[in-house]
């Protein structure tokens, strides 16, 4: 339209304000248009989306009425299977569950009898085995006592036997010594009287020359020697200052040993009247042989303990019967220092604490 009139406005038949009015006539009319077409095409596009939109809202509903339906017939469909299998698991689960509780319950009685039983067994071997124990430390024990008994007796028979076989050898050693001594006083006194001749000769005749030689050297000394008298009058007094000096020395000397000696044998002659008095008021009940055994027995004893070896002896001493052994009784040589008592009372108190502890552990 526009092309229409433009040669018309290029011309020069109009002026240009008219121009200029048809111009804006031109474009408020091409305005309005355009305004129009725009108003019906938004009313059509309106329309159009409306009816879109109805179209699209009706097909989105039956499609996710459609869907909906399918998935609600689905999950129906799996809540009835789920709720099948899960009846099906439980009574599964609840017959397994007492299966395993009947076998479970089986088991454990079983386990628990058994168990009974090894304890009921394991304490009977407990009673057997204490009852064994105790029998076997009270039969020891006893046989323990015995042998001790056996011992004492044993001891004591010796004693009594090598009392009497030590008064045949002394009396044999005796005979033997005094014969053979006397042959041998006999020879070497022969000998020794001879060489006391020889000697006795010797003697005299050194003494003659000595008594010359003292004869001749006291006239020597009286003649020629009076210048050194006052000298040797020194030298003499000197000499007996020095042998009353010696002599005082030994005196006390000999005076010191003589009260140690003396002091040494107040204590052992009081030991000895103490231990005397002791053996005394022990061996006053006993008959002469018996006295005799048992002095022998507490020969080696300290005084301190004669009371307790007497005790310990004069059961087997009182009996007076030969010791018939059952078993074999090994005696041990060894060396003999001399230390009776020490090793008596090491003994006696070994063995006393053996049988205490033997008796304890026996419950006695």
């Amino acid at each position: 339209m526009l092309d229409a009139i433009k040669p018309l406005l290029d011309s020069d038949l109009i002026n240009e304000d008219a121009k200029q009015e048809i111009s804006e006539a031109w474009e408020s009319k091409l305005n309005e248009a355009r305004e129009q077409v725009r108003a019906e095409l938004r009313e059509e596009f309106a329309q159009r989306y409306e009816h879109d939109k109805q179209v699209m809202v009706e097909a989105l509903d039956k499609m996710v009425s459609e869907g909906l339906v399918a998935e609600i017939e689905q999950v129906r469909a799996e809540k009835a299977q789920l709720a099948e299998d899960r009846v099906k698991f439980q009574s599964k689960m609840t017959e397994s569950a007492t299966k395993f509780n009947n076998f479970m319950v089986t088991k454990l009685a079983e386990e628990i009898g058994e168990l009974r039983k090894d304890r009921k067994a394991h304490n009977e071997g407990l009673e057997k085995l204490e009852g064994f124990i105790v029998h076997a430390l009270a039969r020891e024990i006893q046989e323990f006592a015995q042998d001790k008994r056996d011992v004492v007796e044993t001891k004591v028979r010796l004693v009594r036997e090598a009392r009497k076989q030590l008064e045949t050898l002394k009396g044999k050693f005796v005979a033997e010594s005094s014969r053979k001594m006397s042959q041998a006083v006999s020879q070497h006194l022969k000998a020794e009287l001879s060489q006391l001749k020889e000697d006795i000769q010797t003697a005299r005749e050194n003494n003659f020359g000595r008594r010359i030689f003292e004869a001749y050297a006291a006239e020597f000394g009286a003649t020629h020697l009076n210048e050194n008298a006052e000298v040797r009058k020194l030298h003499d007094v000197i000499a007996h200052k020095d042998e009353q000096l010696a002599e005082a020395t030994q005196t006390l000397t000999k005076a010191k040993t003589l009260v140690e000696s003396k002091e040494r044998e107040i204590r052992i002659i009081k030991e000895s009247n103490e231990r005397q008095s002791t053996m005394d008021d022990l061996l006053r009940p006993l008959n002469e042989e018996k006295r005799e055994v048992m002095r022998n027995l507490l020969e080696s004893v300290q005084t301190a303990r004669l009371k307790n070896a007497f005790e310990k002896y004069l059961p087997a001493v009182l009996e007076d019967r030969s010791v018939k052994a059952a078993k074999v009784i090994t005696e041990s040589v060894s060396e003999v220092t001399g230390d009776k008592s020490a090793r008596l009372q090491e003994e006696d108190t070994q063995d006393e604490s053996n049988v205490i502890d033997l008796k304890r552990l026996a419950g006695l």
